[in-house]
């Protein structure tokens, strides 16, 4: 089984990343990529918190427009292009119901709105919006009778803890070390670089990691780790927002996700998920509880079940929750007294007293790439960084898809792989793109796969992703980087852990 990396005591390099999630691995892929030597350190599994707890989706924000931040919608519509071309198995374009509700916003403002959103970002490669019929719309058919325009218009979905495992993998094989399981337990600034001392978590051995620049990308953690800097002079900070989903067995047999209006000015998504579900959500709340240990409550269930049954023409009822999940997102706090208020906008501290240190605020994972590529070009004169930004033109592993045509290589894979199941194939091209070939290079038949989990998980797959992506335990391999966890009971699960502890020990044995 793969380890994480690890490297020398008091070794050197050009840049320490502290957070394993959406901003960290994409900062430590954009400079590795320009030829430093990068460490990026995570407490936890990669995108195990606020990366992997989102709506799933790409989007230039159409609700942000109400709150003037007209600049954030442009640039996270022009990400979301970019993203969909380097990574077309893990995004995929969305047609989204917006259901005019005559007690809410007119008609004309919603029209309006779209129009901005459909030309603010310089859209190329999806459609317009356009105004439905809910009478004639499949749509429709979910909705209650007396809703009977809406308009429809284009976002994207997206794998969001599998965006962050590609990333680091893209980090990694431009030569990053990437360390998950290992708490940075102290920094020392000194004039020319600093002295991080982190502990990895599994085996409890402490190392120093000598660094000419630190990056924080910490999330809800950002200001933790400014006090092991000694630093208490930031004049930013961070707010906690917690954002909480829920997922119910599948509402509705058409792909167009929707999204609704709510009363007190909030807006809601139903989204198809995984083939067989429906994900609802999501809550917006000020948070100041453990940030390692966030959870749903039965309040944020019965608003979200609440504010959809308004529209459904089927109650939606907590009774029929089958999972949940819950993040904090770590917004700059402007300020602003309402949470779903507050800007998704990010902000970069750089702080060159001596050794610099950047420091990320906010931010959404839309926008991750290009607030990566401003960090690493933040820290051009510090670290004598000559090459360009490179991440817009490229693709992210498996992601080298010809013209980004998804279903023409679902269709491909499924005739070379013809004596695998149809649905295997297509769930392992969403997965993994290009990179099925990894998985199956020595098989011919579904013997080959080896032992069967339940839901769809094959040994194959559980061997790539621990030996490839870093996966240690069931949770990883069930719930980030795939979600196969919806569909396996307990017993299968418990089938799948000891797969995995008999595994473990078979290495150490092997290692002896």
């Amino acid at each position: 089984m793969a380890k994480t990396d690890t490297i020398k005591d008091d070794e050197e390099v050009d840049l320490l990343v502290i957070g394993g999630g959406i901003n960290g691995c994409g900062i430590a892929r954009d400079a590795a990529g320009r030829g430093l030597k990068v460490v990026l350190c995570e407490k936890d599994d990669l995108g195990s918190h606020t990366s992997s707890a989102s709506t799933k989706l790409i989007h230039g924000g159409l609700r942000y427009l109400e709150n003037y931040d007209f600049l954030l919608v442009r640039h996270a519509l022009k990400e979301r292009e970019i993203l969909l071309n380097s990574a077309p198995h893990i995004i995929w374009p969305l047609r989204f119901i917006l259901p005019h509700h005559e007690g809410l916003r007119p008609r004309w403002l919603l029209r309006l709105g779209l129009f901005i959103y459909d030309y603010i970002g310089g859209r190329k490669l999806l459609p317009a919006s356009t105004g439905i019929n809910l009478k004639k719309h499949i749509s429709g058919q979910f909705l209650k009778q007396k809703f009977t325009h809406a308009f429809e218009y284009s976002d994207c979905g997206v794998k969001d803890a599998r965006m962050v495992i590609l990333n680091a993998r893209d980090a990694k094989r431009l030569g990053a070390s990437i360390m998950m399981h290992t708490l940075c337990t102290g920094l020392t600034r000194y004039q020319k670089n600093w002295s991080a001392t982190v502990k990895d978590s599994n085996t409890g051995k402490i190392k120093t990691i000598s660094a000419k620049a630190v990056v924080n990308a910490c999330g809800p953690w950002v200001e933790k780790t400014l006090g092991l800097a000694g630093n208490s002079l930031s004049n930013r900070s961070v707010r906690l927002v917690k954002g909480s989903h829920i997922i119910v067995k599948k509402l509705f047999d058409h792909d167009y996700p929707y999204i609704f209006q709510h009363e007190d000015g909030r807006i809601l998504f139903a989204i198809p998920f995984e083939q067989d579900f429906t994900l609802l959500g999501t809550t917006d709340h000020d948070y100041q509880d453990d940030v390692d240990n966030v959870g749903i409550d039965q309040q944020e269930i019965d608003y979200i079940c609440k504010a959809v049954s308004h529209y459904a023409e089927r109650p939606v009822t907590p009774d029929q929750v089958v999972w949940s999940y819950s993040g904090v997102r770590p917004l700059f706090d402007d300020a602003t007294g309402n949470a779903s208020k507050v800007s998704r906008d990010y902000e970069l501290e750089f702080d060159q007293q001596a050794a610099p240190m950047v420091s990320v605020y906010g931010g959404k994972i839309t926008t991750f790439r290009i607030l990566s590529e401003q960090v690493v070009d933040l820290l051009k004169d510090s670290l004598n960084i000559t090459q360009a930004a490179w991440t817009e033109n490229s693709v992210l592993p498996g992601g080298n898809i010809q013209h980004a045509d998804f279903e023409r290589y679902v269709s491909d894979s499924q005739l070379k792989y013809a004596w695998l199941d149809k649905k295997i194939v297509q769930d392992y091209c969403r997965n993994y793109g290009t990179e099925i070939d990894n998985i199956l290079y020595d098989c011919s038949q579904t013997d080959d796969l080896g032992e069967y989990f339940g839901g769809g998980l094959y040994e194959k797959e559980v061997v790539y992703l621990i030996e490839s992506e870093w996966a240690q335990s069931s949770d990883d391999i069930l719930w980030r980087r795939t979600k196969k966890g919806l569909k396996l009971n307990t017993e299968e699960v418990k089938k799948l852990q000891q797969w995995i502890s008999d595994s473990q020990v078979k290495n150490l044995h092997s290692a002896a």
